[in-house]
């Protein structure tokens, strides 16, 4: 079956680490990119960097950011092939996020 893991950083988790600890950091999440079971994956830019577009009066809104200011921030994710639940979290385990306070959400992939 295959999963979403879905990366939500703390704002500001990096903030104060040394770049040997940031590099240590990446090395971890390219380690998990290297495992067989991960199918693909990427890192989203700065949530400062989105555009939100909503529907409103029938004209689409454009809004510069993110959509609400959270306690988290969507910052990336793996997609996963995984035999059942349980391994898909042994797999969300190793994200270094989940030391700097942060999340990984572990949802399953629509099957069509």
């Amino acid at each position: 079956m295959r999963y979403a893991l879905l990366i939500n950083e703390r704002p500001g988790a990096y903030v104060g680490l040394s770049g040997d600890e940031r590099a240590a950091i990446t090395a971890e999440y390219m380690a998990l990119r290297s495992d067989d079971r991960v199918i693909g994956g990427e890192r989203l830019q700065p949530a400062g960097t989105a555009t939100t577009a909503r529907a409103g009066d029938g004209e689409l809104l454009l809004t510069d950011g993110p959509f609400a200011d959270t306690k988290e921030i969507f910052g990336g994710f793996y997609i996963v092939e995984a035999e059942d639940l349980d391994g898909a979290l042994e797999l969300a385990a190793r994200i270094p996020v989940l030391r700097l306070g942060g999340s990984v959400e572990v949802r399953p992939l629509a099957e069509f």
